[in-house]
């Protein structure tokens, strides 16, 4: 019941094959025997077995809300939700309560969802590993697959995975089949990243279709609340009951009428393929290139014209994302300096001191140093020099996407990572910047550009890991975008995980320690 997806759950909800309660104990469970995996800084045990009793009385009366009744959600740390601490996996933010729920958390919410947690994520959604919370690192569900146990004859003691980031909660807690659905943040990848690596249709829509209101903000211009499901279709009916205009958030723009559900006879040939030359970044992994081409000729041979494109500012986009990133992350951090709510140092001697020092002790070195390299493209006497200039090659970074779009191309067709997951001991070899400006190199331009972006699971490496392509599509073209997706899906035939874990492990691997901060069953904070 837990590997379906939202469709067909939402099918045996409507068959009484199981009940909302029912379903939400199986993802309970399910938290607590994949605990290991340190997806989640709060369980909201309480508050979850309230709402499934609440939609299994709707549908005993026959009146559902929706598709996305009864389902158990998670939602990333960075979203705030009313009575629920929302930590941004920081201690910064230890024990900040909210006084009210983010846009999408509600929308969810209001149409029956069932919240389940909040899941973990690098600290304030600054890395591509998750890596660096407070909360410790999260681990990819598919170390503990039997397809990469049995090709590598890996121990999961030493050699786990890393899930990306930063959204790598939201995506452990899908990939765990402790939840149907998962909500991350997407400023640069931070939810495509993680959905690639562990094998789910991960999708970042539109800049402005979905409401920003409650994400704490990284990049203002750039944040965008991202989706991690199992299938294109749930990524579809996910992103119908998001999207839309919202009064508290002056940047979300009215969708284009589409259908209620994906087509399942889309016309391949009256598609065009991009593919850009540029991606051929150095590093990229000769599984993810051979993927690359092998999605290629399927859909040219399937009809689709698939042709190179240029877009000659790629180059130039990795830089450009770590000055305006950094610039506008120094701005948003400035907030934080305990005396309206968060961390708040005993070192009061004066104003300065309590700021500098509550700043010390509830950043990491992460966020620091990315406050400071803001800071510094922000002086005035470099204001022209990098955030101008920044600015200017943000707008050619997205005249090369208009441009191609414009001569007729209907989606790209790219990489989304360098290749599959790293082993935990070797991702942190590398500073977090380092390992960033690596990971992000095929997902940022997108989010400059405010462009839609798919990644899809495409096969498992030679390790047994999941590879996955990404695929961008027009403005406001989203329904498209997913269409062609749900064409590739279909064809692709990716394979279910298979957990090869016990109860009995977990026991012995928490006797041993290795349980950094286990998920906290709460409905408020402890």
């Amino acid at each position: 019941m837990l590997g379906l997806t939202i469709r067909e759950v939402s099918q045996a909800l409507r068959e009484n094959q199981v009940s909302p309660t029912e379903l939400c104990r199986r993802c309970l469970e399910q938290v607590k025997k994949t605990r290991y995996l340190n997806a989640f800084i709060t369980v909201t045990e309480d508050q979850a077995l309230r709402q499934a009793r609440e939609s299994e009385s709707r549908f005993l009366k026959g009146e559902p809300r929706g598709p996305l009744d009864g389902i158990p959600f998670a939602v990333k740390d960075n979203f705030c939700t009313e009575n629920i601490e929302t930590t941004c996996a920081s201690r910064m933010l230890k024990g900040y309560v909210p006084p009210y729920t983010a846009t999408v958390v509600q929308k969810l919410l209001d149409q029956g969802a069932v919240l389940i947690g909040k899941t973990n994520l690098d600290e304030f959604a600054m890395g591509s590993g998750s890596t660096d919370s407070a909360f410790g690192p999260v681990r990819n569900p598919w170390s503990y697959s039997a397809q990469y146990r049995e090709r590598t004859g890996a121990d999961p003691h030493s050699d786990w995975v890393i899930t990306g980031g930063s959204s790598g909660g939201s995506a452990a807690a899908v990939a765990s089949l402790s939840s149907f659905l998962a909500l991350g943040s997407d400023t640069g990848g931070s939810t495509r990243n993680p959905g690639a690596l562990c094998g789910l249709v991960a999708l970042k829509p539109t800049y402005g279709l979905l409401s920003r209101h409650g994400l704490i903000p990284l990049v203002n211009s750039m944040d965008v609340p991202g989706i991690l499901v199992r299938s294109v279709q749930d990524a579809a009916t996910t992103f119908g009951v998001l999207r839309g205009v919202d009064i508290r958030d002056s940047t979300t723009v009215p969708h284009p009428p589409t259908p209620s559900v994906l087509s399942d006879d889309i016309d391949i040939t009256k598609i065009r393929v991009g593919i850009p030359k540029e991606y051929h970044a150095p590093g990229l992994s000769p599984e993810t290139l051979s993927q690359w081409g092998r999605v290629a000729d399927l859909l040219e041979r399937a009809g689709a014209s698939v042709e190179q494109v240029s877009l000659p500012h790629t180059q130039h986009s990795i830089v450009c994302y770590h000055v305006l990133c950094t610039a506008e992350v120094a701005s948003n951090m400035a907030r934080f300096d305990g005396i309206e709510y968060g961390h708040r140092s005993t070192v009061d001697d004066s104003t300065e001191s309590l700021y500098a020092t509550t700043r010390h002790e509830g950043f990491n070195d992460v966020v620091r140093r990315r406050i400071l390299a803001g800071n510094y493209f922000l002086l005035k006497r470099n204001y022209e020099q990098y955030f101008v200039k920044a600015q200017k090659v943000r707008r050619l970074i997205a005249q090369d996407f208009a441009q191609v779009f414009h001569a007729g191309v209907d989606v790209l067709l790219t990489p989304t990572t360098l290749g599959d997951a790293a082993r935990h001991r070797d991702f942190i070899q590398e500073d977090n910047r380092t390992r960033s400006a690596q990971e992000d190199v095929f997902t940022q331009p997108v989010n400059m550009a405010g462009l839609p972006a798919v990644t899809v699971p495409t096969a498992l490496s030679s390790r047994g890991l999941p590879v996955g392509l990404q695929l961008i599509g027009r403005a406001l073209r989203d329904w498209q975008l997913l269409e062609v997706a749900r064409w590739l899906e279909q064809r692709l035939d990716f394979p279910a995980i298979r957990l090869s874990r016990d109860a009995s492990d977990v026991e012995r691997e928490a006797d041993f320690g290795v349980l950094i901060s286990p998920a906290r069953k709460t409905g408020r904070p402890g």
